[in-house]
């Protein structure tokens, strides 16, 4: 019980922080206006690729080399979004989020060379190349 009541606690907390940050970006005078679109960038920047280690092992785990197309489907459609978004903050980061998409296909390649050295875990329910 104890744990069910701080999960919903924990999620409304993590959605309400959302909402804020997202009407904070939407506000770009207050951004511009205390020079903390650069910094705001830079953090969004540091969490998208911080997101991406963790999906890398995890789709490499469980799909092998075989997910990269997704990868590649998501970098067009960042890059796509970011050509179409006229606020420069969100283009900024749909721009991060592409290429950082992009370069999540080159990391699955290498991830699996690393489960090939015994530097993460194999799946057991998965036959590999090697």
């Amino acid at each position: 019980m104890v744990v069910v009541l701080l999960s919903y606690h924990f999620f409304i907390s993590l959605c309400l922080t959302i909402l804020s940050l997202y009407n904070l970006i939407i506000n770009m005078d207050f951004l511009n206006e205390y020079h903390l679109a650069g910094l705001v960038i830079g953090i969004c920047t540091f969490l998208i690729i911080g997101i991406f280690h963790p999906i890398v092992v995890k789709a490499e785990y469980y799909w092998g080399t075989k997910c990269w197309w997704i990868f590649l489907l998501l970098g067009i459609v960042g890059v796509i979004a970011s050509l179409y978004t006229e606020n420069i903050l969100i283009a900024s980061l749909l721009g991060v989020f592409a290429f950082s998409s992009f370069w999540t296909i080159k990391e699955v390649f290498e991830q699996e060379e690393r489960v090939k050295k015994g530097w993460f875990p194999k799946n057991p329910k998965r036959t590999y190349k090697f």
